[in-house]
Formats: structure tokens, sequence, C-alpha cells
């Protein structure tokens, strides 16, 4: 099947696109050596740069892989998920499991390093959870998750605070789902203030055992909740008495 010629500009995207449905569309199956970069750039009307160029974005797609002296070979037929999409893809509990390893990490490291601003905005932050409390689901969990975030930007790790929000927005989903399907905030609107204020203060305290300890024990309850949520779910849906199948499977 011959490629046919580009559009103007944006060049390399539309090489790469090319390229890329010849791959997926199994022109070249896996193992096949592309054609050089002077044929591919005369099939498709464009320079050789915007061949080379073309074919790193591939690669970084993990389609292709460059073998030096040998040329540039066909590795997968379908391109590797960015992390954004592999985690609205995931189960939450995935998700929560990470996240606690993450957080939990960096609640110790917020002991040791918070400083009087970092306290002064956990501190304030546990305060407008409480009074989102008298707020629906959404606006709670929001609050919620604003608590734990100042928490973990208290760690002054970067690539921790990043991390954790890559998560956030499945998260959210999943907390939101929870509560709305358990009724968790029937009995306490500000359910689980007593663990969060323990947080806080093993923070502001310099204590980083017990800041571990607390929000493990914390995000330990909540997954289990999670879990049973899904396994009820899953019984509810193959019963077929729940025609939607929810985030938290």
């Amino acid at each position: 099947m011959p490629l046919d010629a580009v559009r103007p500009s944006p060049l390399v995207e539309q090489a790469a696109d090319r390229l890329r449905a010849q791959i997926t569309g199994g022109h070249w199956p896996i193992g096949t050596r592309l054609p050089g970069e002077t044929t591919l750039a005369k099939e498709l009307g464009v320079g050789r740069s915007t061949v080379r160029e073309a074919l790193r974005a591939l690669a970084g797609a993990g389609l292709v892989q460059p073998r030096h002296g040998s040329g540039v070979f066909v590795t997968a037929t379908e391109p590797a998920e960015d992390w954004p999409t592999r985690l609205r893809r995931a189960a939450v509990t995935d998700v929560y499991e990470v996240r606690m390893a993450v957080e939990v990490h960096a609640a110790r490291l917020a002991a040791h390093r918070r400083t009087s601003d970092d306290i002064a905005a956990i501190r304030a932050a546990l305060e407008d959870r409480r009074t989102a409390s008298a707020a629906d689901d959404a606006a709670f969990v929001d609050a919620d998750i604003a608590l734990h975030r100042a928490v973990v930007a208290a760690a002054h790790n970067p690539v921790l605070a990043d991390l954790f929000a890559e998560f956030t927005p499945a998260l959210r989903e999943g907390l939101v789902t929870l509560l709305s399907l358990t009724g968790l905030r029937d009995q306490d609107a500000n359910t689980g203030d007593d663990t969060h204020a323990a947080l806080v203060r093993a923070v502001a305290d310099g204590d980083a055992e017990a800041a571990g300890a607390v929000l493990c024990e914390e995000l330990e309850g909540t997954l289990a909740l999670l879990r049973g949520q899904t396994r009820e779910s899953r019984r509810r849906y193959a019963a077929g008495t729940s025609p939607v199948r929810h985030r938290t499977e």
C-alpha cells in the first residue's frame, strides 16, 4: 500500500500519523525493518529531518525502535498508553494502593520538613474540610483531597507532589462514588475528622512515625470500603440488578 504525500504543516505530526497508521494497520508487522529515511521522505513528500522527528515520536509511543547501524524496526502495533491514560483506565482500588505508598511516605517527610507556612496551610485545610461537612459529597471530597495535598506539599518533594496530582482525578471520582453508594456521611457528615486531626497534629509536632501510622490507618480503612464496594458492585452486576459498572470496580 503506497504512502500518500502529506499536506504542508504540521508536517511532523502528519508524517507520524501516516506512519502510525501503516504500523497499527499491519502493513509493517512487528519485527519489520522500516524503509530508510530517504525512501520514507520521498513517499511522504517531506524532508528527511521531518521523517526523523516523526520516527522519534513513534519511538516515544513504543511503536518502533532504532538499532544503531541496522535501521528502525517495528516493536509494537499499538501505542503504549501514557501515564494519565493508564490512571483513567485503572480501577480506583489499584490507584489507591499506589496512593498509599506515595502519600504515607510524603507524610513522614512532611513531619521532618514542614515549615511554619506549611503548618498554617495544613491547619487551614483541616478547617476547610470541617466546613465542607455541611456541603454535598463532591465538595467534601474536594476539601478532603485539598488537606491531603497540603500534607504532600509540606514534604517539599516536587515528584511526590506531581504523582499525587496525577492520582487526584481518579481518586476524586472513586471517593465521590463511594460516598454516594454507601451513605457513609449519613451518620457523620464529617467522617474521618479524628484521624485527619491526628495527622495534622503529627505533622505539626514533627512526629514522622505517628504521621505515617495515622495516615496509613486512615487510607487502609478507605481502601477496605472501596474493595467492599467493588465486590458488591460486581455481585449486583452479575445478578443483573445493577445496569451500570461503577468506577470503583
